[in-house]
């Protein structure tokens, strides 16, 4: 199955991207996924379900450590791996 999120981590800041965003972008960026986006407001990546719900668990979990008082994340799935694949589901 393959999954898309999207994040976005508050306090915002206009000035310079706080610790938490930086840290959840980061972790987005070195996950292993697919049509990663990463705005001033926003943030979308595409994977695999396993990577995709394996980083959201790290970027919830780093973000708040690093100061995140709030994160809004939708998960959607976008299709079927195997499907995708040519293979029977």
């Amino acid at each position: 199955m393959r999954l898309r999120v999207e994040f976005t981590t508050e306090p915002f800041d206009l000035d310079e991207a706080p610790a938490h965003a930086v840290v959840a972008r980061e972790i987005v960026t070195g996950a292993e996924l697919d049509a990663v986006d990463v705005g001033p407001f926003g943030n979308t990546a595409e994977g695999d379900a396993d990577q995709v719900l394996g980083a959201v668990a790290a970027l919830l979990r780093e973000s708040l450590r690093a100061g995140a008082t709030r994160v809004s994340l939708q998960v959607n799935v976008i299709g079927d791996a195997r499907q995708d694949e040519g293979g029977a589901s």
